[in-house]
């Protein structure tokens, strides 16, 4: 059984979208639904470009009315405020970088180990608590994983609770875990690559097929609804090696060329890789390496949900 711990998630940025057409703005910007949205209920998405291919992915929050918090690669940052601002020019929308107010870390425990943070523990993925002080909230975000957002002027506070609770463990540890859960995620090394099927966002909750228009909107889709892709985000296993780099290429015994490419890697338990690729499914039943290394196989491992298209489109 894996040892409860919390890390300090220092690999994202927050960004602030507040004022009376920020809902209207990010409906027509990205993927998933705001309409599904409450204060007690995130999700994740995506940003796209015109043709569909995603600038980055993200958990968004309704913080309160007309408030949204979007946590993203801190490198793609930047890029994604500079393209949001673009669209944003005539609406009545602020765009601000939140990380000074919030401190984030990521919680592995079950909901018992948790109750000292006096609050109750969300049940379902994607679900929010928010104590009483309003000071700070839990988000499920797998079996057993959660985000706890904290403002700046109680970390110290709920630090050391989490210090006297819990072992502290580095990054790599969480990001275990995400790929453990089959979420995918686009970084700055991997932006416009893919599109939101590749990485199974939509089988996730982050691509609503119901909401209408957004940015890329018709050609996330057509995917969707002509079936064509053939490419998906996989879950490997890995003796010990370096830690593939994000973007690193996927090698088959039967393709001429490169067959995927890493999108989240972490060291296991017992100093193997773990690691998830978007890869072309018609080369998932063969040997498969990573570049240069063509005697270390990778093996296939399961992800717990199951990629179907036509409840997908329910959503």
């Amino acid at each position: 059984m894996t040892t409860p711990f919390f890390c300090l998630l220092t690999h994202e940025s927050i960004l602030a979208i507040q004022g009376v057409d920020s809902k209207k703005f990010l409906q027509g910007q990205i993927t998933c639904n705001l309409n599904y949205l409450t204060t007690e209920q995130s999700s994740l998405g995506a940003s796209c470009t015109p043709k569909g291919r995603m600038v980055s992915s993200f958990r968004l929050l309704e913080q309160a009315t007309d408030n949204y918090l979007l946590c993203l690669d801190k490198n793609l940052f930047e890029k994604q405020l500079a393209d949001f601002k673009k669209y944003a020019i005539f609406s009545k929308v602020t765009l601000e970088k939140a990380d000074e107010q919030w401190v984030r870390f990521g919680l592995q425990a079950t909901p018992e180990e948790l109750s000292f943070l006096e609050l109750e523990t969300p049940q379902q993925a994607n679900q929010v608590k928010q104590h009483h002080s309003q000071q700070y909230f839990l988000i499920n975000i797998s079996e057993q994983r959660y985000e706890l957002w904290i403002t700046n002027s109680h970390v110290a506070t709920i630090k050391q609770l989490l210090i006297q609770h819990l072992m502290e463990k580095p990054l790599n540890d969480w990001l275990l875990g995400q790929i453990r859960a089959g979420i995918g995620q686009v970084f700055l090394e991997n932006t416009e690559e893919f599109v939101p099927q590749m990485i199974n966002l939509q089988s996730i909750g982050g691509v609503s097929f119901k909401k209408g228009c957004y940015l890329g909107q018709e050609i996330v889709a057509r995917m969707q609804y002509l079936g064509k892709l053939k490419r998906h985000l996989y879950r490997f296993s890995l003796d010990h090696q370096d830690l593939p780099n994000i973007g690193a290429d996927l090698f088959s015994t039967v393709h001429t060329s490169s067959v995927g490419r890493v999108v989240l890697a972490a060291q296991t338990e017992d100093h193997k890789i773990e690691l998830l690729a978007v890869t072309q499914d018609d080369a998932t039943t063969n040997e498969l390496w990573l570049q240069d290394n063509q005697t270390n196989h990778l093996k296939l491992l399961s992800i717990p949900y199951e990629v179907n298209p036509e409840e997908e489109i329910k959503y």
